[in-house]
């Protein structure tokens, strides 16, 4: 009997390396990093050597190429976190296969419009979406005389204290991050303006718009002035604004933790607005940021791993965990209590709470895919002439619209060897 035990010995050794491990890139730090990879080694547990989920964070990583089973990031930053733009699975096929249950019903109707298709259906779970605000470094604005507390509720408002602070010194008095999202698709929603339209089985975007070249041009007279300080099309200002750098920066509702922790004396306002559009909606922004992607391309049981992994992610107890620890916004109604728990301001939650109830009926946003990539990939290049040119908002913003609704070519697909002759296969090579 004893020569028994090795073979069982050696062959449970062998099972639980053949153990499934599925990978989940990141780019967190900090408190989210902690409360993720906390939240990871109970799933883990709970699988009892079924399965494994890997964090895998980009920032270092060697081979980017290397794509794993999902990723909790911005499909913006695909390039930086693959070194391409891979195809993603929808979540509510991956969750149908792993014989899990995922109604997007359940969620907050602003979240789950923020990452499903024209169907309704989720694409992505939001697990790390924000609301766009205004955040303030309350102490560089007392230095300049400016009282940090009192609201700043439109964009005019903004310039005035903008140019206060310029002028006593500051030499950053305002910077942005993520500009599609912020100062196109918000701007354009508070405004009551569709950002995009389906004409016949087409979607086409409309973000050139009076209030979008207003909005536009005034950013540049701002950059003219010094007031605004334009860092890049991405998340490039926040770095400015934590590093103490800038004293105001229109960005995402979750740096407020951030700045907190970063010792910044921070206060956090809504998104200003424009007063003199007719029938202006100031509180009708839009949240976005990372959800959690799955990429693909992999073993049908790495997806019900990843599946139950979701599965995981959506319980109360573990979203209110995750919630407090981050400040990103919950997912459900049942989460939204643990963001109260934190220090953000009690208007802006109630005010965040009725927006997220809102029907998401009739939503004009751009959905993620090919459109929305174009639509942020030429406004980020037509703005930078803007800056640097003297080229007019309305021509930047009419030359992303026609570069984004131009037909995409469909991919050619190559004959059968046998059936193409030789010359043609030269001059296709060619």
């Amino acid at each position: 009997m004893k020569s028994i035990f090795p073979i069982l010995i050696g062959c449970g050794l062998a099972w639980q390396a053949m153990a499934q491990e599925v990978s989940l890139r990141h780019e967190l730090e900090g408190k989210a990093l902690d409360v993720l990879a906390t939240q990871v080694l109970r799933f883990n547990d709970e699988q009892k050597g079924k399965g494994k989920v890997i964090l895998q964070g980009v920032r270092g990583l060697e081979n980017k190429n290397v794509l794993p089973q999902f990723a909790l990031l911005d499909p913006d930053d695909s390039m930086d976190f693959f070194g391409t733009r891979p195809r993603f699975r929808p979540l509510h096929e991956v969750m149908r296969e792993g014989g899990q249950k995922l109604d997007a019903a359940h969620l907050y109707p602003q979240i789950a419009d923020a990452v499903d298709d024209a169907g309704g259906r989720l694409q992505a779970l939001p697990l790390a979406l924000s609301l766009p605000v205004l955040l303030i470094n309350r102490t560089t604005l007392r230095k300049a005389g400016v009282d940090p507390d009192q609201a700043v509720k439109t964009w005019w408002e903004l310039q005035k204290v903008a140019g206060e602070v310029y002028d006593r010194g500051s030499k950053c008095p305002l910077t942005t991050g993520r500009f599609a999202w912020i100062h196109s698709e918000n701007v354009s929603s508070q405004a009551g303006e569709a950002v995009t339209r389906r004409l016949g089985s087409a979607e086409k975007v409309l973000v050139n718009g009076m209030v979008n070249v207003k909005h536009l041009a005034l950013l540049a007279s701002w950059q003219k002035s010094r007031y605004f300080h334009y860092a890049g099309p991405g998340r490039e200002g926040y770095t400015r604004f934590l590093s103490g750098e800038c004293a105001m920066l229109t960005g995402e509702s979750s740096l407020y933790a951030e700045a907190r922790r970063a010792g910044i004396d921070v206060a956090i306002q809504a998104l200003p607005h424009y007063d003199d559009v007719y029938a202006a909606k100031p509180g009708d922004v839009l949240p976005d940021g990372a959800g959690l992607w799955i990429l693909a391309g992999h073993k049908k049981e790495d997806y019900k791993l990843v599946a139950r992994f979701v599965t995981y992610l959506l319980r109360p107890e573990v979203q209110k965990e995750w919630v407090k620890a981050t400040s990103y916004l919950p997912m459900t109604p049942g989460a939204l209590t643990a963001l109260r728990d934190s220090d953000l301001p009690q208007a802006l939650l109630d005010a965040a709470q009725q927006r997220l109830s809102v029907s998401r009926k009739g939503s004009t946003r751009p959905k993620h895919g090919t459109l929305r990539d174009r639509l942020h990939e030429f406004l980020g290049e037509e703005v930078s002439f803007v800056w640097t040119t003297d080229r007019a908002a309305k021509e930047a913003l009419d030359n992303t619209v026609r570069r984004v609704n131009e037909p995409v070519a469909a991919p050619v697909k190559a004959l059968p060897a046998r059936a193409a002759p030789a010359k043609a296969t030269a001059a296709t090579a060619k």
